[in-house]
């Protein structure tokens, strides 16, 4: 029987993955809510409300809670958050369970601390550390951080791109850029309406970004895949054959700025690391990972192999779910040190109780004698004194406290 439920959480700007102990990944989806904003309840979460965006059905609204690899909405988060892992299906033990969020290396102080509170404003409530995504990224790419070793993961999510070099669960060099797969989708979005007059959605620009990527840089290449959008003049329906040129020219300043990245990495690494990154390679994790062409354009300007990890969707919560399982998470949390002290205190209050007092000799410091216990007698012989009108000599105030204009009551 678990005592604690164990959950590792991937709370991702597109996707969020959660993986539940003893069971495996047990929920994979959008990071999406649709608010009900007639009777001011929630409509549906994941799926379900991420079929709804850009649709703008009637009194529906729909949220993306992250933006950027962080909360932008922590109401909504949490509500989306908390529906997730009642999905979920968590096992229930006695104690409260423990959760490990993964959050970007450059996520500030409040935003790590919006990530606390949303897993706290409702209950379950949870026992939440944070590790950093680079660190889950590489662990779950197959590096073998447990012996010191180090590696070079580039983690390309919808909201950010880690570039980072670990080594023994801890990250030795690494930048969070705030440019990812959104941000490709955007540009996509407004260089077809600037040179197709094509106003298209983001799932529109989702599936051309990934069918087409890097591959088709050349106007001589006659690649196209059909998409359907409005026509910015007519604003009716319009299906358009759209080129690769085109993709990969709206996506080509995101992923320079990327591979700028991983060149400024890679020239502040420490030496002792050097040998590791060239053995084992670049490995790429996220959705990103998977864009046509993008190893291969690292690889030309890195100098240095580069590959995609084994299921780089998944990497980032598989590797949080080894670091759970291993406890290498770095100290006790809050509650576990409350517990603690409330036991050292209990484990003191019995040890006087048992010390108990001799007479003639004071008890040490720490070792006071107990107090004695009243007996019916004391009670009844101070009730038999307030009811004749008066009080025990014990109860009354000085005649200080009682002469003169009233004083306030201390608090």
């Amino acid at each position: 029987m678990r005592l604690r439920g164990n959950v590792a959480i991937d709370l991702g700007t597109v996707n969020t993955l959660v993986w539940v102990a003893g069971r495996g990944l047990v929920l994979e989806e959008p990071s999406a809510i649709a608010i009900d904003t007639s009777a001011g309840s929630v409509a549906a979460v994941g799926s379900a409300a991420d079929a709804l965006a850009d649709k703008e059905p009637q009194d529906i609204e729909v949220l993306h809670p992250l933006r950027d690899g962080v909360i932008a909405d922590l109401d909504a988060t949490a509500a989306m958050l908390h529906a997730f892992l009642r999905r979920a299906r968590r096992h229930n033990g006695p104690l409260r369970p423990n959760a490990l969020v993964c959050v970007p290396s450059g996520a500030t102080d409040v935003e790590r601390r919006s990530v606390l509170a949303a897993l706290s404003v409702r209950r379950p409530r949870y026992n939440v550390r944070l590790i950093d995504e680079p660190v889950a990224a590489a662990a779950g790419a197959g590096f073998d951080l447990g012996s010191g070793s180090g590696g070079f993961i580039v983690d390309i999510g919808g909201g950010t791109t880690e570039v980072a070099v670990v080594a023994g669960w801890r990250v030795a060099r690494a930048v969070s850029l705030r440019k990812a797969g959104n941000s490709m989708d955007e540009a996509i979005i407004a260089l077809a309406r600037n040179e197709l007059g094509l106003i298209l959605s983001q799932r529109a620009a989702r599936e051309l970004k990934m069918t087409l990527g890097l591959n088709s840089g050349d106007p001589s290449q006659t690649q196209r895949v059909e998409t359907v959008g409005i026509d910015a003049a007519t604003r009716t329906p319009r299906a358009e054959r759209v080129s690769g040129w085109l993709v990969a020219a709206a996506i080509e300043p995101v992923v320079s700025a990327i591979a700028e990245q991983v060149l400024e990495i890679l020239s502040a690494i420490p030496a002792g690391l050097a040998e590791d990154v060239v053995r084992g390679k670049i490995r790429l994790a996220g959705g990103g990972a998977l864009l046509p062409g993008l190893p291969e354009r690292i690889e030309k300007v890195a100098g240095i192999g580069t590959v995609v990890a084994d299921d780089p969707l998944r990497c980032v919560v598989r590797g949080a779910a080894e670091i759970l399982e291993r406890k290498q998470t770095p100290g006790p949390g809050p509650r576990l040190l409350f517990l603690r002290c409330v036991f050292l205190r209990a484990k003191a209050t019995l040890a006087r109780g048992r010390l108990g007092a001799t007479p003639g000799i004071a008890a040490p410091l720490g070792r006071q004698p107990a107090r004695r216990s009243l007996s019916l007698a004391d009670y009844s012989s101070g009730w038999r004194a307030i009811a004749a009108g008066s009080r025990p000599a014990s109860s009354q105030p000085p005649m200080t406290d009682i002469a003169g204009k009233p004083t306030r009551m201390s608090r």
